[in-house]
């Protein structure tokens, strides 16, 4: 007898719940992208990045998916949706999600520059990295992980 639909549908949520709420509880030193990794540095710029593409088998671009309302990418006018096509100059096709983290990441104070295709076109943006403890934490915390 064949397995209906809605029973696949059915099973494959209760699946992702269950990955995504084991992965919310994780402790600090378990979590994804270095969130409480010491060795990675500490300047951020207030950014959360997706990975996305056109159609399946496209090659994936990196897109900000959230943007701190109160940290330095959105006061440099970075938003929800830019493409992020380069940092520092340096051109992000092909470069693994956690090699562009660690590009854009660096000691508070310093300025980094993130290229974008947005709605206002192709443009540069300078912004100055903050310690990712100075942001303030609303009802989520990093990469949309609840806030500790």
């Amino acid at each position: 007898m064949p397995i209906p639909g809605v029973h696949i549908a059915a099973g494959l949520m209760m699946g992702l719940l269950v990955v995504g709420s084991a992965l919310a509880d994780q402790s600090p030193s378990q979590a994804p992208y270095g969130a409480g990794d010491d060795s990675k540095p500490r300047g951020v710029i207030g950014i959360s990045l997706q990975v996305g593409a056109e159609r399946i088998g496209d090659p994936a671009i990196l897109y900000v998916g959230i943007v701190h309302p109160e940290g330095p990418a959105q006061q440099a006018g970075l938003g929800h949706g830019d493409e992020v096509v380069s940092v520092d100059g340096t051109p992000v096709k092909g470069k693994r999600y956690e090699e562009v983290v660690g590009m854009i990441r660096g000691e508070p104070g310093t300025a980094v520059k993130v290229g974008v295709k947005g709605e206002n076109g192709l443009r540069e943006l300078s912004i100055t990295r903050v310690a990712g403890d100075k942001l303030p934490k609303g009802p989520t915390g990093s990469h949309g992980s609840p806030a500790r």
